[in-house]
């Protein structure tokens, strides 16, 4: 049985704009459902990730980026609108990945649904949002980040056989708090 990723909820605006500072560190993402967000994030706590529960589990559409609270507005009308043109999809995570040497990062590997989620980093990476990334974009789901080689290796071994499936409704925009946890701001659904 698929599950499905969410919730995304579609509550009409960013809460909170006026109690907002001048600029503000935001990230689009797509969650992965429990259990597997769960399971995976277990995992990178596991792991002896510090990050591993300020981070919820995810596909990354748009990196940590800080833009000025004034351009919010637009970046809501952005997403809304790149969110209006696309339509739900299957998505498989399996088996282990790592970017290293480039970068101490093991991840679950995005199977099906990477060619949405290349189109959809695409588009949600223009307008307002438009700026260069520091590597190609690579759907994926981090399981262990800049940890010590062995432990990096381990997370490997033990992400190899994991697999999960559901159905992506949309994505989420999340805002880091001044407390270092990232947490979602607003749900973006697929079709309007």
């Amino acid at each position: 049985m698929r599950q499905t990723a969410g919730p995304v909820p579609d509550g009409g605006g960013l809460p909170g704009l006026t109690e907002l500072p001048e600029t503000v560190t935001i990230g689009v993402s797509i969650s992965v459902p429990d259990p597997y967000g769960t399971e995976i994030q277990d995992a990178r706590a596991a792991h002896g990730d510090p990050r591993a529960r300020s981070i919820p589990t995810h596909v990354t559409l748009l990196p940590p980026t800080e833009v000025p609270a004034a351009l919010l507005p637009e970046i809501e009308a952005h997403l809304l609108a790149v969110a209006a043109v696309h339509r739900p999809f299957p998505m498989l995570l399996q088996g282990s990945g790592t970017f290293r040497p480039v970068s101490p990062v093991v991840f679950v590997r995005v199977e099906g649904g990477a060619q949405e989620c290349r189109a959809l980093e695409a588009a949600v990476r223009s307008g307002p949002l438009a700026r260069e990334l520091a590597f190609p974009y690579h759907p994926h789901v981090t399981v262990a980040h800049d940890l010590a080689e062995d432990v990096l290796d381990e997370a490997y071994e033990k992400a190899r056989g994991f697999s999960a499936e559901f159905t992506v409704p949309g994505f989420g925009l999340s805002r880091f708090g001044p407390d270092e946890v990232w947490r979602p701001w607003r749900g973006y659904p697929f079709g309007g």
